[in-house]
């Protein structure tokens, strides 16, 4: 088995910029909001996260989004976010309704967090290393 499909088997897998503060800190709130351990982590930068990238036609150096791997399926910005947000313990599935905005018009808000998200939340050099109880949940 090739290594994207293993990395993408055992439930949804959420790629993330491993160098962004924000979506460092997003990984950490999914963690705390996700008791049943359904989501599966790993960085953009992976060997992992760029073969998941490459199996769904997606660019390894775009940088500038969140992908939610769910079902075969690979959803990206407003739309992986939001599917995130259902599958988390409460409150955060009540933001499912959000989808009903037009995918554009969600996108549009996206890019704009996004563009400025190393300014905002800031940036590390590394990828943050999981704590040991949800290491097994992060793909290298």
């Amino acid at each position: 088995m090739a290594e994207a499909e293993i990395a993408e088997t055992g439930g949804p897998l959420v790629l993330y910029d491993g160098t962004c503060g924000l979506c460092s800190r997003s990984v950490q709130l999914i963690l705390r909001h996700d008791r049943r351990g359904r989501f599966r982590f790993a960085a953009l930068q992976s060997d992992a996260g760029r073969a998941v990238l490459a199996r769904h036609g997606l660019p390894a150096d775009r940088l500038d989004t969140v992908v939610l791997v769910d079902g075969g399926r690979a959803f990206t910005k407003s739309r992986a976010a939001l599917r995130i947000a259902r599958g988390m313990d409460a409150p955060w599935p009540a933001l499912w309704p959000l989808a009903l905005v037009p995918r554009a018009v969600a996108d549009f808000c996206y890019d704009r967090v996004a563009r400025n998200r190393y300014r905002l939340f800031g940036r590390t050099e590394a990828c943050m290393l999981p704590p040991p109880e949800v290491r097994a949940r992060f793909l290298s």
